[in-house]
């Protein structure tokens, strides 16, 4: 029905857009401490405690104030990426696949080499290059999530680029530009939201494993990733300090998901 495709987006994008203001806004409108200002005698306190509703870390460090901050650097992680991805790689793909030719070849060649490498171990190569920070995990991350918009982006075009409007524009003088800004991205835009909802999500999970690992963002630093790592050590006094940040990634990435999922379903009954 109609009222569920629309809770199909209304409900994910609405919890999505309570977990970015929670972390980005939460801390200032709360007035919560730094995720750095903790004391070292109010170590590993439990959930629920009446000044620590979270607890606490190994060193005392409020696990609201850990979780707000590690989380706003997760999603800049997971939104930036995306964001230059679907830039770079979609001007890219559609560069390619509306000129075709040699150009198109050689651009392509170039992107399977790049999709030949196995995206996570790439980026773990470029971040133990340049060093762990969030910047260069940014930048490494987005090694993969370039050549897949690129190949996207190109495969709509060369469908767009067929249609009769398009062929109409460019016989009444429309320059490249022109007919790739009004008639080939309007129809690889709706695939590129759908598909970002989707990557956003991956590269979280992504950024994650990389601070597991130690590659990625460093403590004191707070991600969700690096707080996942912390909490393992104390997994049997202390299960709050792996669950509270996995539970966040989890919450997170599911509704992304389902946020994409429903996009595509009401991008498909627009058509």
């Amino acid at each position: 029905t109609a009222s569920f495709r629309d809770f199909g987006v209304s409900i994910p994008a609405a919890i999505l857009l309570f977990i970015t203001l929670a972390c980005f806004i939460g801390p200032a409108l709360f007035h919560v401490q730094g995720p750095n200002a903790g004391l070292l005698q109010d170590s590993l306190v439990h959930f629920g405690s009446a000044k620590h509703w979270f607890g606490t870390d190994n060193i005392g460090n409020d696990m609201v104030s850990r979780i707000m901050f590690g989380g706003r650097i997760s999603l800049e992680v997971g939104l930036a990426t995306t964001t230059l991805g679907v830039s770079v790689g979609t001007l890219i793909g559609m560069l390619a696949g509306y000129v075709g030719g040699l150009f198109d070849a050689l651009v392509m060649r170039a992107l399977d080499v790049m999709l030949a490498f196995p995206g996570i171990i790439l980026a773990l190569a470029i971040v133990t290059w340049l060093g762990a920070s969030e910047v260069n995990v940014i930048f490494a991350l987005s090694f993969f999530a370039i050549p897949y918009y690129a190949r996207l982006s190109r495969g709509q075009t060369l469908n767009t680029k067929l249609r009769d409007y398009v062929t109409a524009a460019r016989i009444s003088g429309a320059g490249i530009a022109r007919v790739i800004r009004q008639h080939v991205f309007r129809n690889v835009l709706p695939t590129l939201l759908t598909v970002s909802m989707l990557t956003i999500g991956t590269v979280m999970l992504a950024e994650a494993g990389l601070s597991y690992l130690g590659l990625g963002i460093r403590p004191p630093e707070p991600s969700w990733g690096n707080l996942i790592t912390t909490g393992q050590t104390y997994m049997t006094t202390s299960p709050g300090l792996l669950l509270e940040p996995a539970i966040c990634i989890f919450l997170t990435v599911l509704n992304l998901n389902l946020l994409g999922d429903g996009l595509r379903r009401r991008f498909a009954l627009a058509r």
